[in-house]
């Protein structure tokens, strides 16, 4: 896959120290950061082009595309990041693809209750970041890698918490029990790939601290038929970000 590098962007930060231990500026609650309206506003992905056959050729033959979010490192000490990587589970919904989301447990100690795609960072038995990927998610949520189908690979991301991470998507075939891991996952979820490929529901907010210190990130908070809403945001919302610029882009 071709893609073109623009300047480095900051997705989203959270509180505490990064892994190498280096302190970094804490944002409370992001619900609070507020919605930068100067947005421009760009054109939702046509259903059509988001079914799975639609993915498959988008893939198969990839545009020269340029992802809007690519780096945390402003948050990173010395060191190179380690790598990791996280799969974008694309359901087959007969209603049209959803995407599989995690929300993490509240006892964690690090980005405990965010939003999440299944993922971790690399060991030395995984063969390439799919490996990765497909072995996380069937330790985290119960996803049997024999289930998905590996479309391709977004542009790695720079984390602050000091990882490298390579996302990699696939199509899920629908109806399959999962068994997210209660000491990591405290739920599982879907949210509509037609909602998140618009980016009228995509908010960049900004936050600023005291000291008048400012870091913008992007949000797509989702609201479940139940009422309960799910806040996405920083890093899982930057690489939605890059996924709807990569199916935006005009084919070669």
């Amino acid at each position: 896959m071709r893609f073109r590098r623009r300047g480095v962007e900051v997705a989203g930060l959270v509180s505490g120290v990064t892994e190498r231990g280096v302190p970094r500026r804490v944002v409370g609650d992001p619900r609070q950061a507020r919605v930068d309206p100067s947005t421009p506003r760009l054109p939702a992905i046509p259903s059509e082009r988001l079914s799975p056959d639609a993915l498959r050729e988008r893939f198969r033959h990839p545009p020269d595309w340029t992802p809007e979010f690519i780096d945390d490192r402003w948050r990173l000490g010395d060191g190179s990041p380690r790598p990791a990587a996280v799969l974008v589970p694309l359901v087959c919904e007969p209603g049209g693809p959803t995407v599989l989301l995690t929300e993490r447990t509240a006892h964690l100690t690090s980005h405990a209750g965010q939003v999440a795609f299944p993922g971790g960072r690399t060991e030395p038995t995984d063969a390439s970041p799919v490996a990765t990927a497909l072995r996380e998610a069937e330790e985290e949520i119960g996803l049997p890698r024999a289930r998905v189908e590996i479309l391709g690979s977004m542009p790695q991301y720079v984390t602050g918490s000091g990882f490298v991470v390579t996302p990699v998507v696939g199509l899920v075939e629908p109806g399959i029990a999962l068994r997210p891991d209660p000491n990591e996952v405290a739920e599982t979820f879907a949210v509509p790939l037609a909602f998140l490929m618009d980016p009228s529901r995509h908010q960049r907010r900004l936050y600023r601290w005291d000291d008048g210190a400012e870091r913008s990130f992007f949000a797509m908070p989702w609201q479940r038929p139940d009422g309960r809403e799910h806040f996405i945001w920083g890093v899982t919302a930057a690489m939605l970000r890059n996924l709807y610029r990569f199916l935006a882009a005009q084919a070669r």
